[in-house]
């Protein structure tokens, strides 16, 4: 199982671009496979990596992910052939469809049949990436428009790896089952290795739908981690952030990762932390967030248990984690990073 190492949206790292340089080089001497950024309210992740890619030689770059109700199919298939020349060849692109707060109150678009939508969506940044005339006639998206001056055109230029890499964001059985029919990759957020392994039956069941060979598919988990002799301490340093995906990442209604924990047997303890974020108490949403739900949702503890999470991961059929750090200065990070690459060996 490789390592990859998320730089996220907020923090030291995201603050100062040269200090994430530098735990980018470091991730790279260290060994990990990829680095990937995020898209948040303000911070666009194709710029980030072309920022990378300047400064970096051998480590891949991912975007964790872009969102398709932001941009274009064909926006998305120009980021990505641009990152991927300018890296010569490293570019991952990671996709996903969000919620209806980032779809709807941020970009403007309708959060109706996503994965409709993603599905049309992957099919047109692939013709695009291939150099074919983009013509596509779909539920949710048709090119060129029909009755238009428009006429079906193709890329100039073309990705220095071919076929580019997509991998999908999924977490619902529908989607899991979507990036086993038409993905490289799954991104799974936040799962235990124990529902990464019940969900990678959707996946195969996906692939199989269309005949794909299911191990070809990268599994990517997503986590956030933290080592450290003190487990209580390495919890407490990850709490703000679950409490964050809980409570504030999406709607009351629509909440991906509310409803994850909800699945895994959190329910009572997700609801009190997103009504105590929704009442702008997040320091209350924090304590509300147990020591077993940091401990099912994050790789988090002393080495010992680190090592053994690791294990479960790579049990479970992860072929790649991709880890988020919230430690709190910048040589911390570096350290962290040390940490889990000796703890993955």
């Amino acid at each position: 199982m490789r390592l990859g190492f998320s730089i996220g949206t907020l923090g030291p790292a995201a603050a100062d671009h040269g200090a994430q340089l530098a735990l980018v080089r470091e991730a790279e001497r260290l060994g990990y496979d990829s680095v990937w950024a995020s898209e948040g309210y303000g911070v666009d992740p194709a710029t980030t990596l072309a920022w990378l890619a300047a400064g970096t030689e051998r480590i891949n770059l991912g975007s964790g992910v872009l969102q398709v109700s932001g941009r274009t199919a064909i926006s998305a298939a120009m980021a990505a052939t641009t990152v991927d020349r300018v890296s010569g060849g490293r570019f991952l692109l990671g996709l996903g469809a969000s919620g209806p707060q980032v779809s709807e109150g941020w970009h403007g678009r309708r959060y109706e049949r996503p994965l409709a939508h993603l599905r049309d969506y992957v099919a047109v940044v692939r013709a695009a990436l291939e150099g074919r005339p983009v013509e596509h006639d779909g539920p949710e998206i048709v090119l060129p428009l029909p009755e238009s001056r428009g006429k079906a055109l193709s890329m100039t230029v073309s990705p220095v790896r071919r076929p580019l890499p997509v991998h999908l964001a999924a977490m619902g059985p529908k989607a899991v089952a979507l990036a086993g029919e038409i993905a490289d990759g799954w991104l799974p957020i936040h799962f235990p290795p124990e529902h990464l392994a019940e969900m990678t039956e959707h996946l195969r069941a996906g692939a199989a739908r269309t005949g794909r060979d299911a191990s070809r598919v990268e599994i990517s988990p997503m986590v956030m981690a933290m080592v450290d002799d003190d487990a209580d301490y390495a919890r407490d340093l990850v709490r703000p952030m679950l409490a964050l995906y809980l409570g504030g990442m999406g709607t009351r209604g629509v909440n991906f990762y509310n409803r994850l924990a909800h699945r895994l047997g959190f329910g009572p303890a997700a609801a009190r932390v997103q009504d105590a974020y929704f009442d702008g108490d997040l320091g209350e949403a924090m304590e509300e967030v147990p020591d077993a739900l940091v401990d099912a949702l994050t790789v988090c503890g002393t080495p010992a248990q680190v090592r053994e999470r690791l294990g479960a991961y790579r049990k479970a059929g992860a072929t790649r984690l991709i880890v988020g750090l919230n430690a709190p200065t910048v040589d911390d990070r570096a350290e962290q990073l040390g940490w889990l690459a000796e703890l993955n060996a």
